[in-house]
C-alpha cells in the first residue's frame, strides 16, 4: 500500500526539523545574518505577540471564573444581578481603559505621577502591535481589579451605581496607581516606585490589593446584608447557594492564573514553565492549609475556605512568581492558606464587616502578604532580605493608603448622591427580579430569607 501525498509530507517536515531542533538543543546554530536575521527577529516577535494574546485570553476566562464562585457562595434570589456586575463591569472597565486608563497608566508627558498621552487610542498610528498586544493584555488585568470588588459588595448594591463605580475604578483609581508601579514598562517615566527595586511581577499589589482595598471600602459604606449580625452582634452564616458552581468557578480561575502570571513575561522564554511551576505549587499549598486549618478551627474540612485558599494560595504568589524559589513558593502558598481563614473569620467577626465571598480577605490581605513574604524567598540573592522587605513593605502600604481612602470618598459620594445601597424589600426580594426582572432559577421557587 503505496503512502499518501499528507503523510510524505509530514515525514518531510518532521525529517527537516529535527536537524534544526537538534541543533538548537546543542546551541551549535550558526548566528544569523542580513535578511536571515530579520526574518527570525520578525519571528520571534510574532511569537512574543501570539503567547501575550493567548494569556490574555486566558486572563479574560477568569472573568467567568469570578461570575461562578461570587454567584455560587451567594443566594439564588440574586444570581442574574451578579451575572449581570461581572459582565457589565468588564465592559466598562474596557471602555474606560481605552478612553483613559491606559493613558494614566502608561502614557507620556506627565510628571511621573500620571501618564498623560495615547486616550481614547489617539496616537494609534505609531503603536507598533506588540503594543497593542501589551494595550490588551493590560486591558484583561483593569477588568479583573474592577470584579474584585463585586463579591464583597454582592446582594445588596444598586446595579448602576456598581457600574459607576467600576468605571472610576478602572478609568482612574487603578490606573494612577499603576503608573507609579508599572509604568517604566512602556518606557513612559512612570514606575518610580519600581524603580526603587520594588517587586510585583503579575499584580498582587497593583492589581489583587488595589481591588482588594476598594472592595472594602464599598462593603463598610454598604453595611451587611439583612439578618447577617444578629441584634446583640452576633455573625450568622449565609450559605451560598451553589457550591458546585463556586468550586467550578475557582477551577478556571485557576486555570486563567496560567495566563495571568506567565503571561506577564510578554515573550516566549524559559521563565514561563518557572513562573507556572511557582504559580501552582502556591495553589496546591494553599488549598493544603486552609483545608487543615479549616478542619481544626470547624471541626470539618469546609469547602468554601479550601477553595479560598487556592484562591489565596495563587493571590499571594503572584507578585513573586517569577522571582521566589519553588520551595518559597510552597511555603507563600501555605501560609496565604493559614492567614486566609483567619482573616475572613476577623473580618466578619471581630470587625462586622459583611464579605460575602471573601474578597478582602482573598485580594486584600493575602495579596498585601504575598507581596512583602516574597522578600525572604527571592533567586537572586544580591539583595538582603531585610532591605527587600522594607521596599516590598513600602510599597504595599503605599496602594493601601491610594486604594482604600479613594473607596471611601468614592463610594460616600455615590450614598450621598444618587444612592448605593437598594431598599429593604428589594434586598428581601432579591436583586434579580428588583433590578432586572429576571430569575436565574425561573420555574424553582425561591424562598425568601435572611
Amino acid at each position: 500500500m503505496r503512502p499518501s501525498i499528507s503523510r510524505i509530507m509530514k515525514f518531510s517536515l518532521a525529517a527537516g526539523l529535527l536537524p534544526i531542533a537538534g541543533s538548537l538543543l546543542a546551541g551549535d546554530l550558526p548566528v544569523a545574518t542580513g535578511d536571515m536575521a530579520s526574518k527570525m527577529a520578525s519571528f520571534e516577535l510574532n511569537m512574543d505577540i501570539l503567547w501575550t494574546l493567548i494569556a490574555a485570553f486566558l486572563v479574560f476566562f477568569m472573568q467567568a471564573g469570578f461570575a461562578m464562585v461570587e454567584s455560587g457562595f451567594t443566594r439564588a434570589k440574586n444570581t442574574c444581578n451578579i451575572m449581570m456586575k461581572n459582565l457589565m463591569d468588564f465592559s466598562i472597565a474596557s471602555l474606560a481603559w481605552w478612553a483613559i486608563g491606559f493613558g494614566l497608566m502608561f502614557g507620556g508627558g506627565g510628571n511621573g505621577l500620571i501618564g498623560f498621552s495615547n486616550f481614547f487610542s489617539s496616537d494609534y498610528s505609531n503603536i507598533s502591535n506588540l503594543n497593542w498586544t501589551f494595550f490588551i493584555f493590560q486591558c484583561m488585568f483593569a477588568g479583573t481589579a474592577s470584579t474584585i470588588v463585586s463579591g464583597a459588595m454582592a446582594e445588596r448594591t444598586k446595579f448602576l451605581t456598581y457600574l459607576i463605580y467600576s468605571a472610576i475604578i478602572c478609568g482612574i483609581i487603578y490606573p494612577v496607581a499603576g503608573h507609579w508601579f508599572w509604568g517604566s514598562f512602556a518606557g513612559t517615566g512612570g514606575g518610580w516606585f519600581t524603580d526603587k527595586g520594588f517587586v510585583d511581577f503579575a499584580g498582587s499589589t497593583v492589581v489583587h490589593s488595589c481591588g482588594g482595598w476598594l472592595a472594602l471600602a464599598g462593603a463598610i459604606v454598604l453595611g451587611p446584608r439583612i439578618g447577617k449580625y444578629s441584634p446583640a452582634g452576633r455573625s450568622r452564616p449565609i450559605p451560598g447557594h451553589n457550591i458546585s458552581l463556586g468550586a467550578l468557578g475557582v477551577f478556571i480561575l485557576w486555570f486563567g492564573w496560567f495566563g495571568f502570571n506567565p503571561g506577564s513575561t510578554m515573550k516566549v522564554s524559559s521563565e514561563i514553565g518557572y513562573i507556572a511551576l511557582t504559580t501552582n505549587l502556591a495553589a496546591v499549598s494553599g488549598a493544603m492549609t486552609s483545608m487543615i486549618t479549616a478542619w481544626i478551627q470547624f471541626k470539618k474540612p469546609d469547602v468554601s475556605m479550601t477553595l479560598n485558599g487556592v484562591l489565596a494560595g495563587l493571590v499571594a504568589v503572584t507578585a513573586g512568581c517569577a522571582a521566589v524559589t519553588p520551595i518559597g513558593a510552597v511555603i507563600i502558598g501555605g501560609a496565604a492558606g493559614v492567614l486566609v481563614v483567619f482573616s475572613v473569620e476577623f473580618i466578619d467577626k471581630v470587625l462586622k464587616i459583611d464579605d460575602p465571598v471573601g474578597a478582602v480577605s482573598v485580594h486584600g490581605v493575602c495579596g498585601t502578604f504575598g507581596t512583602i513574604a516574597l522578600s525572604f524567598f527571592l533567586r537572586d540573592g544580591s539583595v538582603s532580605a531585610l532591605s527587600q522587605f522594607w521596599t516590598q513593605l513600602g510599597g504595599a502600604a503605599l496602594m493601601f493608603i491610594w486604594a482604600f481612602p479613594m473607596g471611601l470618598g468614592v463610594t460616600l459620594a455615590l450614598k450621598y448622591t444618587i444612592g448605593i445601597r437598594v431598599s429593604e424589600s428589594e434586598e428581601l426580594r432579591g436583586l434579580d427580579i428588583t433590578e432586572h426582572g429576571n430569575e436565574a432559577y425561573n420555574g424553582f421557587q425561591i424562598f425568601v430569607t435572611h
